[in-house]
Formats: structure tokens, sequence, C-alpha cells
């Protein structure tokens, strides 16, 4: 098969986050991402089936890795050789048109689940992401036992595997797993306001993450007022469209949840704020303003991917502000007790927003370098999402 392979190599991640701030398609021409003709991974059992890729989303955790700035975090929670690529809508064998959640959950490795029908994101204890029978690692697409979405081919588990309807177009299908991601980060937001009538939520970015969030909420908080900072005119113009109130500039975005709660400035701190604040960015800087305007005793969702940060964390503790990761998706819960698996929500929230809108290029994995090279400047070249597209190489 021909796959985009990672290889555990410190010199080539070294080099490749020298350059990176200057040109990820360089980035990845020297890092330690090539393109290959390796063997398939071994279905581990019957409960494992083949996955032939049609499209596959390139996603900022996938940049930091090519770019060389992927936190050591995660050392012991992969592979190598490892073939990116978790965003993926491709036929199974037998024809049937997928998509696939990512995570490697228990029912994968063969361990006990943490409750009945849980989904592959469930769980508190993440033991059996390093346990056989795979090799270690979070979800496809950093495992070496299974493969990733770079490719033209890769195994998943039946848990993983959601069928889609014919008329969903792999477009819309590809930004599946995204857009479960959103509504997973949205729904922890709504939660912590789930006693208030008309919250008001603070988002901070506007990529692929951020939008997603901002239609998650609008659907399932529907009063809600949803401030938006977002930095390019596509990004303004999907926020809105997904059901934003307002959308400024990001170093506009703290005034603006003034203006919508009637506090006052303290400092560098709003005296209340947003009930929650989601972050899409995830480095110091938005962190730093995202405790700024969120109110005290509210909640910030950290949904953009940080590495390590530098943050005064005294307002913080001052104000008794809550700071929640939100990694994937799973299992949600509503507050009438219904559950549902995100991944399902999903599939019908990208259908109603025409999901499709976020994908801006495709590229077949022999213009890797391009392809990535977009998707480092994609706001900056009014893009949202760039994915692979290996349709692309079956006409090859």
């Amino acid at each position: 098969m021909k796959a985009l392979r990672v290889d555990r190599s410190t010199g080539r991640f070294m080099l490749a986050r020298l350059v990176s701030g200057i040109d990820t398609g360089t980035a990845a021409k020297i890092g330690p991402l090539t393109l290959a003709n390796c063997e398939p991974p071994t279905l581990v059992n019957n409960e494992w089936q083949r996955v032939h890729p049609l499209l596959t989303g390139i996603c900022g955790s996938d940049l930091a890795t090519v770019e060389g700035h992927a936190s050591t975090y995660f050392e012991h929670w992969v592979s190598f050789p490892f073939v990116p690529g978790h965003e993926i809508v491709g036929t199974l064998d037998s024809g049937e048109r997928v998509v696939i959640e990512p995570v490697l959950g228990h029912a994968a490795r063969g361990a006990e689940l943490p409750f009945p029908d849980a989904a592959p994101g469930d769980g508190d204890d993440y033991a059996h992401l390093a346990m056989p029978p795979l090799e270690p690692g979070i979800q496809i697409g950093f495992c070496n036992s299974t493969g990733g979405g770079w490719a033209t081919e890769l195994i998943a588990h039946a848990s993983q595997i959601h069928t889609i309807a014919s008329d969903m177009p792999d477009e819309r299908a590809v930004l599946v797993e995204p857009v479960a991601g959103g509504i997973h980060a949205a729904l922890l937001a709504i939660s912590h306001a789930a006693k208030t009538e008309a919250p008001i939520f603070a988002v901070l970015g506007a990529g692929t993450m951020g939008l997603c969030a901002i239609a998650a909420l609008r659907k399932y908080s529907p009063h809600a007022t949803i401030i938006v900072g977002a930095r390019y005119p596509a990004q303004t113009q999907l926020a809105k469209m997904f059901g934003a109130t307002s959308v400024v500039k990001p170093d506009e975005l703290m005034r603006a949840v003034r203006h919508a709660t009637g506090c006052h400035v303290v400092g560098d701190y709003l005296s209340s704020g947003a009930h929650v604040t989601i972050d899409a960015v995830g480095n110091s800087d938005s962190i730093a303003l995202s405790l700024r305007m969120t109110r005290p005793r509210g909640r910030i969702v950290l949904m953009g991917m940080p590495s390590e940060v530098t943050v005064d964390l005294t307002g913080l503790w001052h104000r008794e502000t809550q700071v929640m990761g939100a990694y994937t998706y799973g299992t949600e819960t509503f507050p009438n007790g219904a559950r549902k698996r995100t991944f399902l929500l999903a599939i019908e929230l990208a259908n109603e927003i025409h999901a499709e809108q976020m994908l801006s290029a495709t590229y077949p994995l022999s213009e890797y370098q391009q392809a990535l090279r977009h998707a480092s400047e994609a706001g900056a070249r009014g893009a949202i999402k760039v994915a692979f597209d290996m349709r692309q190489e079956k006409l090859r």
C-alpha cells in the first residue's frame, strides 16, 4: 500500500521543528514523514476490517507531529512507525461506505468495557491504550498496528466503524470526526451553564474545531449568546452561518464579552464575563485571555491542543475557574438523562450544517508537501480544512 509514514528519528524531528516556522512544506520534506510503499497492517481477528480511505483530513495534531512540535507526553502513547490521519471516510472490502471513530477503546483491545455499550473514548482508566494485542496508540493515526488515514489502506475494529447513508457526500463525511469533537466541547460548556436560561459563551478561534463547537452550541443551546473571535474572513463567514451571535477579531473578543455582560474591567480581568469560554487555539496567550474574560466560577473548555505553556494562574485560583480539556468524544449525557454516542450526533449535525463547506482543498498523497503547507497556512489563504484524496490515487 502507499502511505505517508512517521518514523522515530530524533534528528529529523529536530530539523522539522527548526524550519517549521519558515515553511511547513520544507519541514515535511526533511522531517520524520516519508511517502513509502508499505505492507498493509494485519487484521487482529475477525472483529477487524480493512478500510480503504477515500478522504482523510489534516488535523492540527497531525501538523504538530510533522513540524516536530508534538509534546513529549505522547511518547508512551504512540508506536513507531505510524501512519497519521484520523479524520477518515472510506470503504470496507464489501464496498460499504463508512466513517471511522478513531479512538482505540476497550473493545478494540479486547478489554472489558467500562459500562455496557460504551464508546471507544469512554472510561476513566487509559491503561488499555498501551496494552496488547495492539501496539500503544491513543487512536488510529498514531498506532503502528492499525495504520492511519494518510494511506490507501488501514484496519479498524467493529466498534469504530459507522455506516453512512448513500446521500452523504464524502466531502461531508470526512468532517464527521471534527464535528464530534466540537459537539463534545460544546456539551461540556452547556452542562456548566445548564441552570442559565440565556448563557453567554465565548469561542476563541474559528478554525475547523472552533466552527464545529459553534454549530453544536447553537444546536444544543438555541437561546445562548455566542461571541466568537475569528482572525480571517472565511472563518467569520462560516461562524455566522453556523450560529454565532457576533464575530469579532480575537483582540476585540474581551471587549465584546464585556459589552454583552455589562460588567466592568478590573486590571486585566473582567469583573464578570462569559459563563464558559471555549479555547480552540490552545497556547499561552489564548489560555491567558480565556482566564481574563471568563466569569468567576465559570469554566474554560480547552479544545485546542496545548503543549508547554506559561500562564499566570493567580486569577484561576482567585476566581475559582474550572479548566477542562476536551480531547475527543464518547457517550454524551444530556440534562434529561438521555445518552447517545457523540459520533451519531455528529453524523446528524454534519448533515444539518452541510459540513463540507469547511473543506477547502484536497490533494493526492504524492503532493503531501503542498497539502501540508496549505493546511498550515489555511486561515491566511482563506481555507478551513485541507484533506488527502485517495480517490485521486486510484486514478493514477
